[in-house]
């Protein structure tokens, strides 16, 4: 069994290989061929055999993987964790080249709740997927950028003497282009996707590419016990839900288990390939049809399952003290956060709640209450919607960690070993 240092690489590499949801879903959908779950196609006729393993893609950048055990689902139901593969950050614009004053820039969107201070100073580059249309053929193309090309760099001090007292505050039209090059005679962004993918910059149609890191994910701190990365909030839950499904307790589990990632949670999940959508309840469905089951024996599998929701949790940061409600102070390495929220934010009731501290405790595993400050508004995850959807209960959890949606996320290394292990005793 690997170290918890190890296990928190093993994360930190998935991260590394996924620097857009559309990686995210290919780095996860490698593991998942590699321990031999078979690809389904949504337009296809899907023939499910009892003890097989699957997944299925919508739109390259959300991914349900499931197991089809021998067991009776009417009476058991689904066992299922949900995830997002999305972070806040840059997004580029159709038409970003932009010339002036001797520089090229390139024009960006805010997507999602971004820390944008944090995105200041960094060595960035650029990830995404393409689209080319190729003698009338329309193919989709992975692309990351490993050099450093782009930069957002900071106004100096002098010319913004407050910052240190007012923070620094950045208008998302004027402020925010990133600097790419030297404006004489560079190439446009297509040309630079052209020469990248080996392709005619005629041939480039659209693009969805955002702003990424190029510093790899670390451990750090005396004894290496904590992590550092982007895109934490909220791959770490894709990769403890993944570890969970291809554990040997899952894969020889005589129950359906189901991982679920979704694209769009940090925009509220209203898409067609979204937690807000039809993909989960479709696949679900289609898992049940495909076993003859009827729509009553469906509808009982329903009532029957029950779903984590996995999504990153606030953990104390003692030089902020005043942000935090002071009875639900979560430390980082101190086990899995349930999250609880009145105005159901969060999906969790006392039901759910006991179920899955009744998991920690069956995985010998601490775990901790999470509630957010009364007068500060709280954000919320995927599993109010898909709860109210398919009528499942449904608990939200998640590993605690320092400066969500920052750039440069960060959190304990046992806390990851931890909420994997609860996870893997969901699926046994």
């Amino acid at each position: 069994m690997p170290t918890a240092q190890q296990h928190a690489q093993a994360l930190l590499d998935y991260i590394d290989d996924s620097p857009s949801p559309w990686h995210a879903v290919h780095t996860s959908e490698k593991a998942l061929s590699e321990n031999g779950f078979s690809e389904l196609i949504e337009g296809d006729v899907w023939s499910l055999q009892r003890n097989g393993h699957y997944y299925v893609k919508r739109d390259d950048s959300s991914i349900i993987a499931f197991t089809v055990a021998a067991n009776d689902l009417a009476q058991d139901g689904f066992r299922l964790i949900g995830a997002h593969t999305d972070s806040p950050g840059l997004r580029i614009k159709p038409k970003p080249d932009n010339k002036q004053h001797g520089v090229n820039r390139l024009g960006v969107e805010v997507y999602g709740g971004a820390l944008l201070a944090t995105f200041t100073d960094r060595d960035l580059s650029l990830a995404g997927r393409v689209h080319i249309n190729q003698n009338g053929k329309l193919a989709s193309k992975l692309i990351h950028f490993k050099k450093p090309f782009l930069r957002l760099p900071n106004l100096a001090i002098h010319m913004n003497p407050k910052v240190n007292t007012d923070g620094l505050k950045l208008n998302k039209q004027t402020e925010l282009p990133l600097l790419l090059s030297i404006a004489s005679d560079q190439p446009a962004l297509v040309d630079l996707l052209a020469a990248e993918l080996n392709v005619d910059a005629c041939a480039i149609s659209a693009w969805e590419l955002h702003a990424c890191d190029t510093q790899s994910g670390a451990l750090y701190g005396l004894n290496e016990e904590f992590y550092a990365n982007s895109q934490l909030d909220n791959l770490a839950s894709c990769h403890a839900g993944l570890s969970a499904l291809l554990s040997d307790a899952s894969l020889n589990s005589s129950q359906f288990n189901v991982c679920a990632f979704f694209d769009h949670e940090e925009v509220g999940s209203n898409s067609h390939k979204g937690a807000d959508g039809s993909f989960l309840p479709d696949v679900l469905e289609r898992i049940a049809g495909s076993l003859e089951m009827s729509a009553e024996d469906y509808k009982r599998a329903l009532s029957n399952s029950f779903m984590i929701s996995a999504d990153m949790a606030h953990a104390y940061q003692p030089n902020f003290p005043s942000a935090y409600e002071p009875e639900h102070k979560v430390l980082v390495n101190q086990g899995p956060v349930i999250k609880v929220n009145a105005s159901i934010r969060y999906a969790s009731n006392s039901a759910s709640q006991a179920r899955f501290i009744q998991l920690c405790e069956q995985a010998d595993v601490p775990y901790q209450q999470y509630s957010h400050r009364t007068d500060i508004g709280c954000g919320s995850t995927i599993g109010p919607m898909t709860s109210a959807r398919l009528g499942i209960n449904t608990v939200d959890v998640g590993s605690p960690m320092w400066a969500m949606h920052s750039i440069r996320e960060s959190a304990g290394v046992l806390d990851h070993q931890y909420i994997t292990r609860v996870f893997t005793q969901f699926f046994s």
